[in-house]
């Protein structure tokens, strides 16, 4: 077996191109056992994901969860999966096709952009080999996890790294660590809440907001991952933006998985005690997804709102996700152009025309 994969063939004078390559996390290919058992051996095996000692997870994952999850995974993403697909495909897709378009306008319509999901597919090696068919020379990586994770955006860099070490020639990368300060974000998410205000009514002081970001072992915070710490700062920041007091808002954590401590508190057993304690109405949104998917249309859009009303609350209100709002494709326009300062970005077959294509972000 070769030690790396064949390379194009050379085509001298051809123009030497930039792209851009949005990641997401992934998604089965259908809402069934069959793909979900697929999707969910190649994600829960990496070890970025679960850090347990290999043998000992190999057994658990082998003999138990992919005998028992793959079932009652589908039945919840059939409740939510869309005409096209999974909707955390769709709004992906669709997000790559609008930045294209937006950096077209700003003055970059050769710049090539793709997407891709770090399991499932278009793999992240996949379209980075379709890169190079392209003629594409240097591509920036844009995880779209807006705080950074171990376990999610160090991921991406993995099998972006597994891909160079088959690569005989492989291209000149950059990497978008996270985004979890950026004022065009942070504006956007505060746009979306406001906006649902405006079409569901003000709440009033006994009401709050809730932050819902996905959750991590507590442990990984004790070893240094800094994805606490950025949840935090995104809420305050949103918190700010919309000038709330501290009263009104919450900071929470869903999606568990294990009997270990996670980080805390928890979204789905905070708002059933919100609901106990008489809050009446809560508007949950969740900061850390810029795309909807089952986390935050299943998990929170259903389940906890049946939790919540169930334990006497009367009014729940999820406010999806920036998705394809403007405010934020422009927030990823401008995000991209900054990392892409420097390279040019239209195609060009000789090297003083590079040199003398300008920047996208020395131009906005």
């Amino acid at each position: 077996m070769p030690r790396y994969a064949a390379e194009p063939a050379q085509q001298h004078g051809a123009p030497r191109r930039t792209a851009v390559l949005l990641v997401n996390l992934g998604t089965p290919e259908a809402p069934t056992a069959a793909a979900l058992r697929r999707y969910l051996k190649q994600f829960l095996w990496d070890p970025r994901v679960v850090e347990i000692p290999r043998p000992v997870w190999w057994l658990i994952l082998h003999g138990i969860i992919l005998n028992l999850r793959p079932a009652k995974s589908a039945a919840k993403y059939a409740k939510i999966w869309m005409p096209e697909g999974s909707p955390l495909k769709v709004h992906t897709e669709r997000q790559a096709k609008l930045l294209k378009g937006w950096l077209g306008q700003a003055g970059a319509a050769e710049l090539q952009v793709a997407w891709a999901m770090r399991y499932g597919q278009p793999s992240i090696g996949n379209v980075l080999d379709q890169f190079k068919r392209d003629g594409v020379e240097r591509a920036l990586v844009v995880p779209l996890y807006p705080q950074y994770a171990a376990s999610s955006s160090a991921s991406v860099m993995d099998a972006v790294a597994d891909w160079i070490k088959r690569s005989r020639n492989p291209l000149e990368l950059r990497f978008v660590k996270h985004f979890h300060d950026h004022p065009g974000y942070i504006a956007a998410l505060a746009a979306s809440v406001r906006e649902h205000w405006q079409a569901s009514g003000q709440p009033n002081e006994n009401a709050r907001l809730v932050m819902s970001f996905h959750g991590l072992p507590r442990r990984s915070l004790d070893l240094g991952d800094p994805y606490y710490c950025e949840c935090h700062k995104t809420g305050r920041l949103l918190a700010e933006a919309l000038e709330l007091k501290e009263k009104q808002y919450l900071i929470t954590f869903q999606s568990r998985f294990g009997k270990a401590e996670w980080l805390q508190p928890y979204t789905q057993p905070t708002l059933e005690k919100l609901a106990r304690e008489g809050t009446a109405r809560v508007d949950v949104v969740c900061p850390g997804f810029a795309a909807d998917c089952l986390e935050t249309l299943e998990e929170i859009a259903l389940e906890c709102k049946a939790a919540f009303l169930s334990s006497g609350g009367r009014e729940f209100h999820y406010i999806p996700c920036v998705n394809e709002r403007p405010d934020w494709i422009a927030a990823l326009r401008d995000l991209v152009s900054t990392h892409l300062s420097g390279w040019p970005v239209a195609a060009q077959s000789d090297p003083a025309a590079a040199a003398r294509a300008g920047a996208l972000g020395a131009t906005n």
